[in-house]
């Protein structure tokens, strides 16, 4: 009687011993579950980049012009990237004189300059250091980040 006894006893403890230990891992596993779904919002929340504001397109009607070299016609119209919506304003106000001063930068350029990429450049930075000055005294510069050919012939 005496043999039975003792692993009945040794086996209750084995198992008591194994049930702590399980629910003790279940515990802890809810507890680093419960941690981490807390912890994720939190990286979640880092902000994206902003994206870039829309640019701003300001289209002008085609110019003709005759070149310095008079047996010469340009055909051109651009469309002017600005900075802010508004300049767009600003040149549509004073748009006689925006096109006063692009006739007047048109009509002195050369044929053969025109004829090659770095002449066409070149009058890409002309009509941004024209239009670059105040329209009226007290006004700030005007922004043109960019000029976009859209009809281009020279004859």
């Amino acid at each position: 009687m005496t043999d039975t006894a003792l692993p009945k006893s040794r086996k209750g403890s084995i198992w008591m011993m194994l049930l702590v230990l399980i629910t003790l891992a279940a515990c802890a596993t809810a507890g680093y579950s419960y941690w981490r779904m807390k912890q994720e919002p939190a990286s979640a929340q880092t902000k994206a980049p902003e994206p870039p504001p829309a640019p701003v397109f300001y289209a002008l009607d085609t110019f003709t012009v005759n070149l310095g070299d008079a047996d010469r016609v340009l055909y051109i119209g651009i469309t002017l990237r600005l900075k802010d919506d508004a300049t767009r304003q600003r040149l549509s106000e004073f748009l006689p004189e925006v096109r006063s001063r692009l006739l007047l930068l048109f009509s002195r350029q050369d044929g053969a300059a025109l004829a090659t990429d770095e002449g066409k450049q070149k009058l890409v930075e002309a009509i941004k250091n024209t239009l670059a000055p105040p329209l009226v005294a007290g006004q700030p510069q005007q922004a043109v980040s960019d000029v976009l050919y859209t009809a281009f012939i020279l004859r």
